[in-house]
């Protein structure tokens, strides 16, 4: 029994550590949970305290924004007060100084009225050698060209344009634009230069190259084709993606190699259509078709006889331009290739007396031009033209009929002509070109040299025409 007993009691006791043990335990898990909720209401004061500090914060930076609103406002309105007051002041000295003025009516402001006056200069050096001739070589002030403009009213525009040359002066142009006389129609009276293809409405100091093409100066003569008379130009209904422009012209039959036997001075009527269309934002493309008609009715005939009889002449031509520019280098860069055909039919009498003849003849031209750079162009030109042979050619008459007929047998000519132009400032420009030309029954082979000078005063600088 007191063994039993002892045995119980030693369990007893050793049961008291693990009964401590978990009682130590629960206090432990007690106490986490504590310090746990403990944090959680120092993060959620943290929290509440942090954007309690933001909404401060914010409101600050509103009643900044606000304030400088306002300063700004006010900085604006004192600055347009200084302005309005500054402004009231200039009034004020102007109005001074009209009052002291001698002349009150006004009248000096007539001179807005005064035309705007151009001046242009053409100068030309040379050096020739040809397989008739030794080398020689020319100074030639070609032209000095004044230019006037004005707007007669907010309808009509005059422009005139009279070349000095060492020779003498005379009328180049001198015309007057009345615009939208109907719907896109504007109408022209005076003297011009005629739209027979591009380059012919084009004054020489406006040119490309040195000169006119070769077949244009053989048909038309050195001046091209330029008479008085009136032009009718029709902006056209657009042809789907292209643009249309009809010119008709009547003008009086004066030019000499064409109608030389005019005597009653018949007109002549000229016809021009042009097709204008974008092949890309780059790159655009125009044609054209030209028709001129004329008469001569007098001719003289070997012995001293005249007769009369009227007689058709007939010029036809055709133009074809293309220019690459790219939008964002135009200034830069730019390809430029023009080309224009010319055919001539002429009724006449044989001044041999054989009686009716006809003589044709025809040519054409091409150029590529390029920019290279902004100040630099570059560019070469082909010229080829072939006249009518006809036995009689070189017989006296007031007008001998060559260029337009020679007596040899198949007469051709051709010419090629690089050329380089710098555009020292928008005002000079400087250019050398090279011309060797060639053919049979016409001018022998001939070398020449050109160093060209070509300045514009006023504001019109080097208008085309």
């Amino acid at each position: 029994m007191p063994r039993t007993l002892i045995i119980l009691m030693l369990s007893v006791l050793m049961l008291f550590p693990n009964i401590a043990t978990a009682q130590s335990k629960e206090s432990d898990i007690e106490q986490l949970n504590t310090k746990i909720i403990k944090l959680q209401q120092q993060i959620i004061e943290i929290q509440k305290k942090h954007n309690d500090e933001i909404n401060v914060l914010r409101q600050q930076i509103n009643e900044l924004a606000s304030e400088a609103g306002k300063q700004r406002g006010k900085d604006e309105l004192t600055a347009l007060r200084e302005l309005a007051k500054a402004k009231a002041a200039e009034e004020a000295v102007t109005e001074e100084k009209l009052e002291e003025t001698t002349f009150k009516s006004g009248s000096i402001g007539l001179q807005a009225l005064n035309p705007e006056i151009s001046v242009t200069g053409d100068a030309l050096f040379s050096s020739r050698q040809d397989t008739t001739s030794d080398e020689s070589s020319d100074f030639d002030f070609r032209t000095l060209g004044i230019h006037f403009e004005s707007w007669l009213d907010p309808y009509t525009r005059f422009k005139a344009a009279i070349p000095v040359t060492e020779s003498g002066t005379e009328l180049g142009e001198g015309y007057m634009t009345l615009y939208d006389v109907a719907d896109d129609l504007n109408l022209t009276f005076g003297k011009f230069r005629q739209q027979f293809g591009v380059v012919n409405r084009w004054h020489k100091h406006g040119l490309d190259q040195v000169d006119f093409p070769l077949a244009l100066r053989q048909i038309f003569g050195s001046g091209g084709l330029n008479q008085s008379g009136l032009s009718l130009d029709w902006l056209m209904p657009p042809a789907g993606d292209a643009s249309q422009q009809l010119t008709f012209q009547v003008t009086d039959g004066s030019n000499s190699h064409l109608f030389g036997d005019n005597a009653r001075n018949r007109p002549s009527l000229l016809a021009h259509y042009k097709n204008y269309r974008d092949l890309s934002k780059d790159t655009y493309l125009e044609c054209g078709l030209t028709s001129f008609v004329g008469w001569n009715d007098e001719w003289d005939i070997q012995g001293g006889t005249k007769q009369n009889s009227s007689k058709l002449t007939t010029v036809l031509g055709a133009d074809l331009s293309v220019l690459w520019e790219p939008a964002e280098k135009m200034r830069y860069r730019n390809i430029e290739w023009r080309s224009e055909a010319y055919w001539l039919n002429k009724e006449l009498l044989g001044p041999d007396g054989s009686g009716s003849d006809t003589i044709s003849a025809w040519g054409l031209y091409s150029y590529l031009q390029t920019k290279i750079s902004r100040t630099i162009d570059i560019g070469i030109r082909g010229d080829f033209y072939v006249p009518d042979t006809k036995s009689y050619a070189n017989l006296s008459s007031p007008l001998s009929l060559s260029p337009l007929a020679v007596t040899s047998d198949n007469p051709y000519l051709w010419q090629v002509s690089p050329y380089i132009t710098w555009w020292q400032s928008p005002f000079v420009k400087f250019r050398t070109e090279y011309d060797y030309s060639n053919g049979k029954g016409i001018e022998n082979p001939e070398h020449v040299i050109w160093l060209q000078l070509i300045f514009s005063a006023g504001p019109h600088k080097h208008e085309r025409y």
